[in-house]
């Protein structure tokens, strides 16, 4: 049983990842060691072929896999060192990890610095509790993208979609394009959880069908789906009598939610928010273990890849500065809380003295003039909208926040009506 020395260690070699690693590497880490489970770098975008990446770290719209290419070449040339095929299946609470690798048997990584990359997972039919069977058929939007795009095989060719995520709004039209036909694009709630021009170029422009407040009731189906049952819900979600109707179908996909995928997390004893699903963080990217760092969708669920690899970099070099005993020291501990319209953010506690970029989305959408903001007093801008599915910043001031009395202690995020 082999053991490695490492100055940081990287788990994912996804956007978040591979961005850690070179983010690292350029903070002066001599050893930076990025473990993937996957026998090839690039995370879930590797089966991400259509176009929409790299708009803003690259100026151009490229691919998945394109835009993941560029960040492994740059990876490559700051030095930073991959192990895939390397699954990591036990943390320790100082950051040190267990690995398996077909190779190397299991071994042993102890880091003066770790960053969990490990990104998130889709929520299955069990998490929504659909009644019916379990017949053959039945997908994750993901699964059946990673079918269609990288093995080769089509899921179903009849196809109902339940819930209206960024890659359940994809494979519709993907589906469409290897001729299979879509029946529709069931939505739980009043509103889309999807980027709106997914919305547009996905289902628009191919003419299916999209139902917001309405969702399957019932799968049917022995061995193999035959169809679902769909039927309207009121305004407490729950299915309206009369409106049920039955669809015949051989392919079921699931749109509907991601979570931060932090078994790790759990184990090493990262504290968890209860919200977001993802560690608790302060703006350095570092948990609750001063020595475990984490960034991208293992925190909060990201609409954009440019925004998980850019804070990859920071994360990564965060890990490096304490790896060296150069992170700067906590000044005070300011909480950030979750006020009108606003659950999800990130980071949840503030205790540098530089600025500080905020990131959340909001609880229901506002399409009509809105003011998002920070109390006490510390931010405020005026939009035309703000919608669940896209992801919102706030930028506060380092001279700002110093400035506060000691007696405030917490940091409001609110989004509001004009």
């Amino acid at each position: 049983m082999a053991d490695m020395q490492v100055d940081v260690a990287i788990i994912g070699a996804g956007p978040a990842g591979v961005a850690a690693g070179i983010g690292a590497r350029e903070a002066g880490a001599e050893d930076v060691l990025v473990l993937e489970r996957d026998w090839d770098l690039g995370g879930i975008l590797q089966q991400c072929i259509h176009p929409g990446f790299g708009l803003h770290a690259f100026k151009e719209e490229l691919t998945g896999p394109e835009y993941m290419h560029r960040w492994i070449e740059r990876a490559h040339k700051a030095g930073v060192a991959f192990l895939t095929n390397s699954m990591v299946f036990k943390m320790e609470s100082d950051g040190s990890l267990w690995v398996m690798n077909p190779e190397k048997g299991v071994f042993h990584v102890t880091a003066k610095a770790t960053v969990l990359a490990m990104g998130c997972r889709e929520r299955p039919l069990g998490a929504i509790n659909v009644p019916g069977s379990r017949p053959s058929g039945i997908f994750t939007a993901g699964t059946a993208q990673r079918f269609v795009n990288m093995e080769g095989y089509m899921p179903g060719h009849r196809t109902v979609i339940l819930g209206s995520g960024d890659i359940g709004l994809i494979m519709a039209r993907r589906l469409v394009w290897e001729g299979a036909r879509v029946e529709g694009v069931f939505e739980l709630m009043p509103w889309a959880g999807g980027l709106r021009r997914n919305i547009a170029q996905c289902l628009n422009d191919y003419g299916i069908p999209f139902y917001l407040s309405q969702t399957v009731i019932q799968v049917h189906g022995r061995d193999r789906l035959e169809g679902v049952t769909v039927a309207g819900v009121d305004e407490k979600r729950r299915p309206v009598a009369g409106t049920e109707r039955y669809i015949a179908c051989d392919c079921l996909l699931l749109a509907v939610g991601l979570i931060p995928e932090n078994e790790l997390s759990r184990m090493a004893g990262v504290d968890i928010h209860a919200a977001t699903g993802g560690p608790v963080l302060n703006e350095f990217y570092q948990t609750s273990r001063p020595s475990i760092f984490a960034a991208g969708n293992v925190v909060i669920v990201y609409d954009l890849a440019d925004w998980v690899s850019q804070e990859g970099v920071a994360a990564g070099r965060n890990a490096a500065l304490y790896a060296a005993g150069i992170l700067e020291k906590p000044v005070r501990r300011i909480e950030v809380r979750g006020g009108r319209n606003v659950r999800l953010f990130s980071p949840q506690n503030i205790v540098g003295s530089g600025d500080v970029t905020v990131y959340f989305r909001v609880l229901r959408p506002i399409e009509k003039r809105c003011r998002i903001f920070a109390e006490p007093g510390l931010f405020e801008r005026r939009q035309r909208y703000v919608r669940p599915g896209e992801m919102n910043e706030i930028h506060l001031k380092g001279a700002a926040l110093q400035a506060l009395p000691e007696t405030v202690t917490t940091i409001t995020l609110d989004a509001e009506e004009v």
